[in-house]
């Protein structure tokens, strides 16, 4: 096979993911404009396929089936479980313009993908969102927030461990360190993403609130608003007025399309300020749990080289799922977080030493 056919071939291949994984998110997606632009991006993507199909069958190379990548059938899964804001990260490193005839539309790709990542308006919400300037929201996905607090946990209480350990601490002051330090991480951890979530909620209610209340002192605004919206969608600008019309009879359907249109929310997930304290302490406690376990059964260098490497082991497999699910080059993620954690380990190690033999 030429060196061009391979590249039309994996062309083919990623377009084909793109559409499989779109067409995934809009099955799980419960808001309908946002399921609506999944689908609209997958028929993008059938597009782009259609082009290296066409090119492949022109030079005389045979299809391949039309299955989904494994990484595809993961963030998926993940999508099902968690959403599909906990996966549009990954979706966004993966989505480039490197096939030149199609570059414009996949930078479009991108830019409808980072405004539904941040929970920004599109469209007409866009409009609507630059003459209501406290229209202000967004949430971190969950699968970077507990990669993060486990990345965290481990780094810190391995560095904190390595340190002491260096100083000469004996066993038992080591293994009362490591612990308080779990804890306490764990603890902060856990107050700081309560405190984040509460404060995001407290937010995101007040501008539903608003909404209602402009709703029912400017419905004739609001009216406005609708048909905007509703006209952006395809409707005439008489049936958008008509339909605007009609959904005011219902103030709290209005309340709802507005919510959702307009300020982009989910006026039922709005965020669990105790599901992400509680997430947050765990994958924390996990993570920091690491370089303690083997000094309960091992003491001095040994244990020191034992819990480095076990550390390095978990950095390396979380790096590498982060490298699989984000389409990026797995060994790349990999040394970036094992070799950060490594400068942060081995300089407090050399200060623990540098402070041991000091003190002595």
């Amino acid at each position: 096979m030429e060196p061009r056919t391979d590249l039309w071939l994996q062309n083919l291949i990623d377009e084909r993911d793109g559409a499989a994984l779109y067409e995934g998110l809009a099955a799980v997606e419960r808001d309908p404009e946002r399921a609506r632009s999944f689908r609209e991006l997958a028929e993008g993507e059938r597009r782009h396929a259609a082009i290296w199909e066409r090119k492949l069958q022109k030079a005389g190379v045979a299809l391949p089936a039309d299955r989904p990548t494994s990484r595809i059938r993961a963030l998926v899964w993940l999508a099902r479980r968690l959403g599909t804001a906990a996966v549009l990260p990954m979706v966004m490193e993966a989505e480039s313009g490197d096939a030149a005839p199609l570059a414009e539309e996949e930078k479009a790709h991108r830019q409808v993908l980072v405004g539904m990542g941040r929970g920004q308006p599109t469209d007409a919400r866009a409009a609507i969102a630059v003459r209501e300037r406290w229209h202000r929201g967004g949430r971190a996905g969950s699968i970077r927030a507990a990669i993060f607090g486990m990345n965290d946990g481990l780094v810190s209480n391995l560095s904190l461990v390595l340190g002491v350990a260096g100083a000469g601490a004996d066993p038992h002051a080591l293994l009362i360190t490591g612990f308080a330090g779990l804890l306490a991480g764990a603890s902060s951890m856990a107050v700081g993403e309560y405190t984040s979530v509460a404060s995001q909620r407290d937010l995101l209610a007040r501008q539903i609130e608003l909404e209602r209340r402009e709703l029912a002192e400017a419905p004739e605004e609001e009216a406005a608003e609708l048909a905007l919206i509703f006209k952006q969608k395809g409707l005439t600008t008489e049936q958008a007025s008509r339909t605007a019309a009609e959904l005011l009879k219902n103030p709290e359907h209005a309340l709802d399309t507005l919510v959702r249109e307009e300020l982009g929310l989910d006026p039922a997930d709005l965020g669990s300020p105790w599901g992400a304290a509680s997430s947050s302490f765990v994958t924390f406690a996990v993570g920091a749990s690491v370089p303690v376990i083997p000094f309960f059964f091992l003491r001095g260098t040994p244990a020191v080289v034992v819990a480095a490497s076990a550390a390095g082991l978990v950095l390396a497999a979380v790096g590498g799922a982060v490298g699989f699910l984000s389409g990026t080059r797995i060994w790349r993620s990999v040394l970036r977080m094992v070799g950060l954690a490594a400068v942060a380990a081995g300089v407090t190690y050399a200060v623990g030493k540098l402070f041991g033999a000091a003190v002595t």
